[in-house]
């Protein structure tokens, strides 16, 4: 595909902001929108005990609350990743803000589940374009040699999204005058005035390309994904892992990916380019970002499960306790991102980050019902340490690696399988935990098992401060030994992640944006 003079004028002259005050102004209605659209997929892990039983839902409903979200925001990355290399910037990411205001007001108002559940895929939707556009717009503005320190910056923000949204929403739902409906409105002010920051600071150049979007790769892409995240929800739950539904959901996921990947090869402009996987840095960051979604969203799930049914915390109690790992997370990615532009060398970093999540992973892996809080927050902040290092500089190593025309696609791809690994992991450690949970249960406590374990409908967790005290401290022990479980099955897949970071190759920062690079890859095609 040749480049258009229209196209080669638009880009030859970037307004990218040069001073660092200039770049954080422009970068602050970024961080403020990242940060409430990664609170949204968090929030209501500590409320959906309120708010299912308010709105007359069932256990299945109780998944698809969260579930819907995750999927929507998933499927439709590598589609907003690749309009951000076609279309103006800007304009996309203001549009995915306005998606997430929409829906979170739906949300907030909803009467019933059904619109709740409708209302979560357009928060989705919108948070899927803020995640992917976020990275890019940074990679766009500033020079990968200057990129690690607002790159630390943001992977805080994202982690601290992560983490803090059960706090914040059993607080919220703790609240007698503020209620459940607030997890999904307490967004929708920040969102506005992210929107307006972007309006007022953010500066770049438009970039028209006359192209037409592969929407068929896009729309296969979206319902192969989407198939399997909806197999990896439900089974184990709703129907066995080894069932038939196993067989036609898998089957047919893999086969509509198939099909994506016959129809993305022959597009002009394929949403995820199988070139892009030729990359030896973006192959191996993909694996590594896969592993550390497992780590990262896995972790603070089954660890906010384990706080209250096994150490017997409230809801507010257990998000204070997340706390460890959100510092250990914010100070290593903030501190890491500006070595890494200080001494301009990044893979150390990666190498670093990769460890010590490994030894994070095997730490916890050790927790049982009597592990003491301070141990234990420990053991969190190595966790989150590890992750901070790793997470966004994986991006960063995948940036620095691929043409400029590709950062788009390059960073939503990586955005994509962290996601993918997260929805995957959390969706099988859970009917994991569910598995191992019902059959120590079944042993120990068979007049139990029936209402902590099992499946379908009669799944719960059981409120262990109603229980006697002998039977109390089965259930704790059962719950404990489970999710130290989960961590010991991540120690192999943390180790793996670590294994791809060492076999990525090095390469010297660029000191040229993105707008930058793209005018000066413009110019040599033209010529």
């Amino acid at each position: 595909m040749t480049t258009t003079d229209a196209e080669s004028k638009s880009v030859t002259a970037p307004a990218a902001p040069t001073s660092r005050r200039k770049v954080l102004q422009a970068l602050s209605g970024l961080m403020v929108g990242m940060f409430v659209s990664i609170l949204a997929s968090t929030i209501v892990a500590n409320a959906l005990p309120v708010i299912v039983p308010d709105l007359g839902g069932s256990q299945t409903v109780y998944t698809w609350i969260v579930t819907a979200e995750l999927l929507a925001m998933t499927a439709t990355v590598p589609l907003w990743g690749k309009m951000a290399d076609l279309y103006n910037k800007k304009l996309l990411i203001q549009l995915s803000l306005g998606l997430f205001v929409v829906g979170s007001l739906i949300a907030g108002l909803t009467p019933n589940v059904e619109i709740l559940i409708v209302s979560r895929v357009v928060q989705g939707i919108g948070a899927g374009g803020m995640s992917a556009l976020a990275m890019i717009v940074m990679a766009a503005l500033i020079p990968p040699r200057e990129l690690g320190r607002y790159a630390g910056i943001f992977g805080a923000v994202f982690g601290v999204g992560t983490v803090i949204g059960p706090l914040i929403g059993g607080l919220l739902v703790d609240t007698s005058w503020l209620g459940w409906r607030w997890c999904f409105l307490i967004g929708v002010p920040f969102t506005i005035v992210a929107i307006v920051l972007l309006q007022r600071t953010l500066d770049l150049p438009v970039v028209r390309k006359q192209v037409k979007v592969d929407y068929l790769g896009a729309f296969l892409i979206t319902l192969g994904v989407s198939t399997l995240l909806v197999w990896s929800s439900l089974a184990g739950n709703k129907f066995e892992w080894g069932s038939w539904w196993t067989v036609g959901l898998v089957g047919g996921g893999l086969l509509v990916l198939a099909l994506a990947l016959w129809v993305e090869s022959r597009a002009a402009e394929p949403i995820i380019p199988l070139s892009l996987f030729r990359n030896r840095t973006v192959a191996l960051a993909t694996v590594a970002s896969v592993l550390v979604g497992v780590a990262m969203f896995g972790g603070t799930v089954f660890l906010s499960q384990y706080f209250q049914v096994a150490l017997g915390k409230s809801p507010t109690v257990a998000g204070l306790m997340s706390l460890p790992m959100v510092f250990g997370l914010l100070i290593s990615s903030t501190v890491a991102g500006q070595l890494i532009t200080k001494w301009g060398r990044w893979k150390a970093f990666l190498v670093a980050g990769g460890i010590i999540m490994l030894a994070g992973m095997v730490l916890l892996s050790t927790i049982g019902g009597q592990t003491s809080v301070p141990v234990l927050m420990v053991y969190m902040a190595v966790l989150g340490i590890g992750v901070g290092m790793l997470m966004q500089n994986l991006v960063l190593a995948a940036q620095n690696d691929v043409p400029a025309s590709d950062l788009g696609v390059a960073t939503s791809a990586l955005t994509f399988f962290r996601s993918m690994g997260g929805a995957v992991g959390v969706s099988a450690l859970g009917a994991v935990l569910a598995n191992q949970v019902t059959s120590s249960l079944t042993e120990r406590l068979p007049a139990l098992a029936g209402a902590t374990g099992g499946g379908g409908e009669s799944q719960a967790v059981p409120n262990v401060a109603q229980l006697p005290a002998p039977l109390r401290a089965i259930v704790q022990d059962v719950y404990a030994t489970a999710t130290a479980d989960l961590f010991l099955i991540g120690v192999p897949l943390t180790a793996l992640a670590l294994l791809a970071v060492l076999f990525i190759k090095e390469k010297p920062l660029n000191t040229l944006s993105g707008e930058e690079r793209l005018a000066q890859e413009s110019a040599t095609t033209s010529h």
